[in-house]
């Protein structure tokens, strides 16, 4: 299989990246021409300079913010992820978990529950 190497751009891309592969060119002034250090794609650095770069910054808005922040306090108060089980104590459908291996090695892990609702905690051996 034979590949053909083209110095045709394969995509659109930012004037500081190779439009053949990617790869970040290298910046050598305003003399000569510019080689792509990984597929040896060359560009005129005139024809680079030609090229408009426009950038859009999107900030979050506050309600964004704050919606963030309550979700920050609520995974905060869980010990790990969700999962379906009922606490024995308030009834509540969720509890977050952890597993360590407190025993040994051919033994199984250990999980510990945690109500989100009551913050009770239960264990199992598996």
């Amino acid at each position: 299989m034979e590949f053909i190497r083209s110095n045709a751009p394969s995509f659109q891309s930012d004037v500081n990246f190779c439009p053949r592969c990617g790869a970040i060119l290298p910046t050598l002034g305003h003399t000569g021409g510019l080689v792509c250090v990984v597929c040896k794609f060359e560009a005129d650095i005139e024809t680079m300079e030609e090229l408009e770069v426009k950038y859009v910054i999107e900030f979050n808005t506050k309600s964004d913010y704050i919606q963030e922040q309550q979700l920050k306090s609520a995974q905060s108060k869980t010990d790990g992820p969700l999962v379906e089980r009922k606490c024995p104590r308030c009834g509540n459908e969720t509890m977050s978990y952890a597993s360590l291996q407190l025993r040994s090695a051919d033994e199984g892990q250990t999980i510990f529950y945690t109500c989100t609702k009551c913050q009770f905690k239960e264990t199992e051996n598996s």
